[in-house]
């Protein structure tokens, strides 16, 4: 069964728009027995328009039929500075939680955003040094070095606690989900903007994974220079 994205706002247009950009949600057969499985867990494959698994997806899911959502729990996300790259490229956390930034490298770093959720700088980031920056507003927040220019990352910030990233087999899994309704989003860097559809959970077992397929923009980052040193690296 084949399921079209519907825009996150504005009106909703006709499946034909979405397939010309090649989205669709294709879910599995246990969705034609009735309501996904909640409580025992949801599964979700992604794979781009050439059927390649994606890594880095962050799948979200917040409830529409008022259902209570679990209080934050206090915890603490990490992005090095390892090797002149961020690791991990793509963060997903929940509204207040503290991420560390540790320098992991051998040179200085100069950490920034200017994305509204989060406008930060630590200049001159020494080798060894740790800061941590506590993301307190929902929203995306894109990272760089003022210094090596190809280094990026992202921290998309969600005020639901049900979210998951899928890993390098393109499988993201979310546990113990109350029934009801949801609104289901997907975000990647190379995608304009969250992709966003309806679906219900309820209480039965067995349902398949969804298999989600993404159209997915060239990548445009810039790569670091080959030979140490080089590439304003120092």
């Amino acid at each position: 069964m084949r399921f079209d994205f519907l825009p996150t706002t504005g009106s909703v247009r006709g499946s034909g728009f979405w397939r010309r950009l090649g989205i669709s949600l294709v879910l599995g057969a246990g969705f034609l027995g009735g309501p996904l499985a909640a409580r025992n867990g949801f599964e979700a494959v992604v794979v781009d328009a050439a059927g390649e698994l994606v890594s880095d997806v962050v799948l979200s899911l917040t409830p529409l039929d008022g259902q209570a959502m679990p209080p934050s729990v206090a915890g603490e996300a990490k992005i090095s500075q390892i090797k002149q790259e961020y690791s991990p490229y793509v963060t997903a956390v929940r509204t207040g939680t503290p991420v560390e930034f540790p320098n992991l490298d051998t040179i200085q770093h100069h950490i920034y955003s200017v994305s509204k959720p989060k406008r930060f700088e630590i200049p001159l980031y020494e080798p060894g040094r740790s800061e941590v920056v506590t993301f307190d507003q929902p929203g995306l927040v894109v990272i760089g070095c003022n210094i090596h220019d190809w280094m990026s990352a992202y921290v998309l910030v969600l005020d639901t606690p049900w979210f998951g990233k899928t890993t390098a087999d393109g499988r993201v899994s979310l546990a113990d989900l109350p029934s009801g309704r949801y609104r289901l989003e997907l975000w990647h860097p190379r995608v304009s903007k969250p992709l966003s559809r309806e679906v219900t959970l309820g209480t039965t077992s067995g349902a398949e994974p969804l298999r989600l397929t993404l159209a997915l923009r060239p990548d445009r980052r810039l790569r670091r220079a080959p030979t140490p040193g080089a590439g304003g690296a120092y």
